[in-house]
């Protein structure tokens, strides 16, 4: 008796060390990353303010925030963020690491209470503490990295039938929506331009990955940078950089930044991790109940998500209803009837200039 219990002991002992090095550092990688970005929102927003007061603000076209540092120490912490979170792909699997992009969501919203002394809703702290434990439970119940131990082991999970079709999917998902819905529905239906941006967004991660995995293998002393197919993923990702924020741009310059955002980290999360199950096979090595239990922790990350977003809107739309007396305007302007949320950026709303 005491045998079997100290073997079941050691079995689960075992399923505990899951949780490999590289995953550790992954994992410290993408928390460092979603505080940095966090961060640099905040900053990036107080050096907006100030050169604001001083000049002409950059929301009516105009440019003085360039001359103000405080804006540029954003910028800076922003490429920071994102240079941690394009190395913590190199070492941990994107079912691990793009969910964790929302605690940035956190640390933005925590800060500006803090520093910019902006309102926190109740739901507010309950969509931060949803996102927290969501984020727990991927992390917790993870798969281990894959070994790779050369690019042209990438370019061959790329390549491989199952991903070729899902690209092959994508390409043409991409090109219908540009060509057929974009013209037709672009100013008015939010996700033609999210859908554009999510797709190529999951791609994109696929090719981050790859060049990552290519540059740690060269800083540990084998040589990628000599095959073709590393040169190829750095055009796919530069490709991909460039449609995305080209569409992403769209989008949010046609519809309200705050219905942008939870809808496409949604939507570019979900494909990103589907991409990321296809080629590098993650559920693979998992058992049903740890595969349940990612999904159930990225459904509570989403949750959190919405309602963090949900909430600030509804704070922002009543305090200024309240204080400019749109009410009258709001059907013509697009204004929700529930909650007086706008669905369009308020600078897409305005007429022509003739």
């Amino acid at each position: 008796m005491s045998e079997s219990v100290a073997a079941s002991a050691d079995a689960g002992w075992d399923r505990y060390k899951g949780m490999s090095s590289d995953n550790i550092k992954g994992l410290v990688l993408a928390l460092s990353s979603s505080f940095f970005i966090g961060a640099s929102f905040i900053v990036k927003k107080k050096g907006l303010k100030k050169a604001g007061a001083l000049g002409v603000r950059a929301g009516v076209g105009g440019y003085s925030y360039l001359y103000e540092p405080l804006w540029w120490v954003g910028m800076i912490t922003m490429v920071v963020g994102e240079t941690a979170n394009f190395a913590a792909y190199a070492f941990a699997p994107a079912i691990l690491v793009t969910p964790l992009g929302a605690l940035s969501i956190i640390i933005s919203a925590v800060l500006a209470r803090i520093i910019l002394k902006e309102r926190l809703h109740i739901f507010g702290v309950v969509g931060c503490l949803l996102c927290v434990v969501g984020s727990t439970t991927i992390v917790l119940h993870a798969p281990a990295e894959r070994e790779i131990e050369s690019v042209i082991e990438v370019w061959n999970l790329a390549t491989e039938p199952g991903f070729l079709c899902y690209v092959l999917l994508v390409m043409v998902a991409v090109l219908i929506l540009i060509f057929h819905f974009i013209p037709l529905y672009g100013q008015t239906h939010i996700l033609v331009y999210i859908g554009v941006c999510s797709l190529v967004g999951s791609l994109l991660v696929m090719g981050v990955k790859a060049l990552g995995i290519a540059l740690k293998l060269t800083l540990s002393g084998m040589n990628q940078l000599v095959y073709p197919q590393t040169w190829a993923f750095t055009l796919i990702v530069a490709g991909c950089i460039v449609m995305q924020i080209n569409y992403l741009n769209k989008a949010l310059d046609t519809f309200n930044t705050a219905v942008v955002s939870p809808i496409y980290y949604v939507m570019f999360t979900s494909l990103t991790i589907l991409a990321s199950v296809i080629m590098f096979k993650d559920w693979d090595r998992q058992n049903p109940t740890q595969i349940v239990t990612e999904m159930c922790g990225f459904v509570t990350i989403l949750s959190g998500t919405f309602l963090l977003h949900r909430t600030k809107d509804l704070s922002d739309s009543l305090s200024t209803s309240m204080s400019m007396k749109l009410s009258k305007h709001d059907e013509e302007n697009g204004f929700d009837d529930a909650e007086g949320i706008p669905l369009r950026s308020q600078d897409s709303l305005r007429p022509p200039m003739q």
